[in-house]
């Protein structure tokens, strides 16, 4: 039974959670004008390891998976009783939820849905290309920067945060096909149409170019009209990693041997911008200090 608990916390992939999917929950955190450190922190640990953790999962269950999937090189079996921890576990950060308000349950139930769509054999969003980029669009990248924000301290949504979390989900999303590349075997023998199945290699580098720089072009326009020199670097730092993935995906083979190559991508990306917006949260919201002056500089 112990062997089983471990892996089910392997499969909660919490470090895939905080190093990929925080960056969204850190924006919010920079878009907002205060912060709440006591409840930003309570519920970014809730969102990242209950909610994320959990809907993860949930999927692997009915995944099944043998070969290696995001963050999990060799996936343990799957028990029965996983399924209902999963689930479990979302509901407890349900209830947790609860200090941060009624808007941000609301979009913290809407996460825990389009998750089950995703997911479960009832809808399995999963196997269809659209479906499967407005499920994980909204419930991690579109939801996750709403839920920083709402954590920070706010109480209602200005439009300039709906912008950038649309910013956040088109760069968000334009990773999430690379990792089908190294699954389309698996993914046809489950039946899943995923979009890397559909579109090929050659898709998929097309919609990462397009979705990535869209994104990139929303979230640095939010921050043109609050910093600018915010916005500059953010912008600079963001095509080069952009012309840099591009490079890479173009090398990626269709094969399994990629995967080391893809969670190294997914993650030198993902932990460049986590690190970059976690910098500027502290930043902006730590007490006067000796750090004002970079501050001052940097958020004008």
């Amino acid at each position: 039974m112990l062997r089983q608990c471990w892996h089910f916390i392997l499969h909660l992939r919490w470090h895939y959670q905080l190093f990929i999917l925080s960056g969204g929950f850190l924006l919010g955190g920079v878009l907002s004008s205060n912060l709440d450190l006591g409840l930003f922190l309570q519920q970014f640990f809730n969102v990242h390891l209950l909610l994320f953790g959990g809907a993860t999962a949930y999927n692997s269950y009915w995944d099944k998976d043998e070969g290696p999937i995001g963050g999990l090189a060799n996936p343990p079996k799957m028990e029965r009783w996983m399924w209902g921890a999963s689930i479990a576990l979302q509901l407890a950060g349900l209830f947790l939820a609860i200090p941060a308000g009624g808007i941000f349950i609301a979009v913290y139930g809407i996460s825990m849905l389009f998750f089950w769509l995703y997911s479960t054999p009832l809808a399995r969003w999963k196997s269809r290309p659209i479906k499967s980029l407005i499920a994980i669009g909204i419930s991690t990248g579109f939801n996750s920067v709403l839920l920083g924000y709402l954590a920070a301290g706010n109480g209602e949504l200005a439009p300039f945060v709906l912008i950038a979390a649309l910013g956040v989900t088109l760069m968000l999303l334009s990773l999430y096909p690379i990792s089908q590349i190294y699954q389309q075997e698996e993914d046809r023998n489950r039946g899943d149409q995923t979009f890397a199945i559909q579109y090929g290699r050659s898709g998929v580098l097309h919609f990462f170019e397009g979705a990535f720089f869209s994104g990139l072009l929303l979230v640095t326009g939010v921050f043109y009209g609050i910093y600018l020199n915010l916005a500059i670097s953010f912008g600079i730092i963001g095509v080069c990693i952009g012309l840099w993935v591009r490079f890479r995906i173009k090398k990626l083979s269709a094969k399994k041997d990629d995967y080391k190559r893809v969670m190294q991508l997914k993650y030198s990306t993902s932990i460049g911008f986590v690190i970059f917006l976690l910098c500027i949260l502290l930043l902006k919201h730590i007490p006067e200090g000796g750090i004002s002056g970079v501050a001052d500089l940097l958020l004008r």
